[in-house]
């Protein structure tokens, strides 16, 4: 293991998570809502999910471009922000762009022609010595390569796109990709010499049908329908409309020059923190995994953050790994913070279960490694699972925090509950493993109002900085609606339900809501959590907590199958007092 490197320091405080129109209509309307009388001293932080700038798909997670989406943004906001002293948590996605972004659409106009020829990765330039020309057009790796592959999705991670000298280009895309058609009509076929308008009207209705639900133009067989076939797939062409998250080549300078201006610019947005989204798959080379691999991740990361140390960042790497795999380990041993996305799991399993274990093991990882986290219940994405278990290395098996049976009980357990998965894929498009469980958490524990508020109790005693999901401070419940109008892609919705102002106001008046409210004030303003966290011995179904800060002490008590809990203060002259209790 490498040496230790110089820790970044997080910010104090509780951080609030939401996108910019999660509430309302616009960030102004949460600016109002952390300006209410009953949110005054409960956040620190506020961490905007990236529809704050220009995007087309995944949720913002697709960047046009990293401007302001007014729409949505304002500076009105940002300033507004800086007067209630929160401070912000912004994405940088680092491993792609969106297709409608200037540098790919440079490319699709001007092909070999364009500066940005390099910024985006050419499949088959990458693999050319490293594997065999397909049929289809492009390389097909060896398997030796191939089977290092980490895929997100079934089939190669490539999408097809047409220069202007009508070639096709196979480019890496590891995330989302769509390729539409504009409405084909004889029109389109009208100018081509020798086609009358009955024949363009013939061959408008054809290619109609050979097109639906086909992305690779090009396998369609034009010969049968017209004397004219490249001159009706030129036309065609010019009605294709592509979506997608192509991946960025690390290799060219170009991209660290955008990276560079990128940061200054979030710094300049008033931002603190930066989360390098999808940043595990940034660096591929030939023979090494496309997922995390070594050294040349971390070569990548030290680049980063010598750029975001000039602006008074602080960057923290966004990473899904089973524990078994040791990845956080090593990213804190590297003095960056991580996500900490075994918390979820491991509340739900203590809740359900009834046995503290998994849990308090995971939190003496934490304090005997100084981990640096940043936790939740419930984020923009789904319930982790994946995360939480072993993993097999060069014929040694390093255990999970659970072990794979209670992992499917919690699985199961919330799919019962209404919760849909995500699933990986190995080269081959075969499901591998389930992703994440998603569903809202509050759901996920039943919709049980006593085990939501337990739950917080637990994250806000946590080290870390605890982030709280604005659906979850409302006890929000799976949105089914949502997830079936997003079809394949919509199960991350049941998570995203906006709540309009009316659901503000019904949902200060719930208890759930408002004592949620007391245990985040607490945790965001009392000196205590400055100090160190004592975890003390008790039966398999409690949790017994302290922290303490000079002569100041906060405890908290909580018995996981009836899920009461007590929060007792300790002042300086020994005197105990309730905080809190249920």
């Amino acid at each position: 293991m490498n040496k230790k490197t110089k820790k970044q320091l997080l910010p104090n405080g509780v951080m609030f998570n939401a996108y910019p129109d999660s509430i309302g209509k616009k960030l102004s309307d949460s600016v109002e809502l952390l300006e209410r009388l009953e949110f005054k001293d409960a956040f620190s932080l506020f961490y905007i999910l990236p529809t704050f700038f220009h995007s087309d798909l995944d949720r913002g997670f697709s960047i046009i471009d990293y401007d302001i989406n007014e729409e949505l943004v304002s500076q009105d906001d940002l300033d507004a922000l800086q007067r209630l002293d929160i401070q912000i948590k912004l994405d940088l996605v680092l491993n792609h762009l969106s297709v409608r972004s200037a540098q790919f659409l440079d490319l699709l106009k001007k092909g070999n022609d364009s500066s940005y020829r390099d910024f985006f990765i050419d499949w088959n330039e990458f693999w050319k010595d490293h594997g065999v020309m397909g049929l289809s057009g492009h390389v097909v790796p060896d398997d030796e390569h191939l089977n290092k592959l980490f895929m997100r999705k079934p089939g190669l991670p490539i999408l097809k796109v047409r220069f202007p000298d009508g070639t096709l280009k196979p480019y890496w895309n590891t995330f989302y990709q769509k390729v539409d058609f504009e409405e084909i009509t004889a029109r389109d076929f009208a100018d081509i010499k020798g086609i009358d308008i009955e024949e363009a009207e013939k061959i408008a209705h054809r290619i109609k049908i050979l097109i639906k639900d086909k992305d690779c133009l090009e396998s369609i067989d034009l010969e049968d329908i017209s004397n004219y076939p490249d001159e009706v797939l030129e036309a065609v062409c010019h009605k294709r409309d592509y979506l997608g998250q192509m991946d960025l080549n690390a290799r060219s300078k170009k991209v660290w020059k955008f990276y560079d201006r990128t940061l200054k610019k979030l710094s300049d947005y008033g931002a603190k923190i930066i989360r390098l989204d999808a940043f595990a798959y940034l660096h591929k080379e030939p023979g090494q995994p496309n997922f995390f691999n070594r050294p040349g991740t971390w070569d990548y990361l030290e680049r980063l953050r010598k750029i975001a140390e000039k602006y008074n960042l602080i960057i923290f790497p966004e990473i899904h790994a089973e524990y078994g795999a040791g990845i956080h380990q090593e990213i804190a041993q590297k003095g960056y913070p991580i996500y900490d996305f075994f918390f979820p799991g491991l509340v739900i399993h203590a809740l359900e279960s009834g046995d503290n274990q998994a849990l308090l093991k995971w939190i003496s990882d934490i304090q005997t490694n100084e981990l640096l986290t940043i936790n939740m219940l419930g984020c923009h994405d789904g319930i982790p699972v994946m995360d939480l278990k072993g993993k097999t290395i060069d014929d040694t098996y390093y255990p999970g925090l659970l072990s794979d049976d209670e992992i499917d009980s919690i699985v199961d357990l919330i799919i019962e509950r209404g919760g849909r998965t995500k699933n990986l894929y190995d080269a081959n498009g075969k499901k591998i493993d389930y992703y994440q469980v998603n569903a809202t958490f509050f759901s996920a524990l039943g919709e049980d109002e006593k085990k939501l508020l337990l739950a917080r109790a637990i994250q806000m005693f946590m080290p870390g900085i605890p982030q709280v999901w604005y659906l979850d401070l409302f006890a929000g419940t799976n949105d089914y609606a949502a997830a079936d109008k997003g079809r394949t892609a919509g199960h991350k919705e049941i998570n995203r339900t906006t709540l309009e102002l009316i659901n503000i106001e019904d949902g200060l008046k719930r208890p759930v809501v408002l004592n949620q409210l007391k245990l985040i004030k607490l945790r965001n303003t009392s000196p205590v959590f400055k100090g160190k966290m004592t975890v003390i011995k008790s039966a398999p179904d409690e949790i017994y907590v302290k922290w303490k800060h000079k002569k100041e002490e906060l405890s908290l008590k909580a018995d996981l199958k009836n899920h009461n809990f007590k929060i007792m203060q300790k002042s300086a002259s020994d005197k105990e007092a309730l905080v809190f209790s249920q």
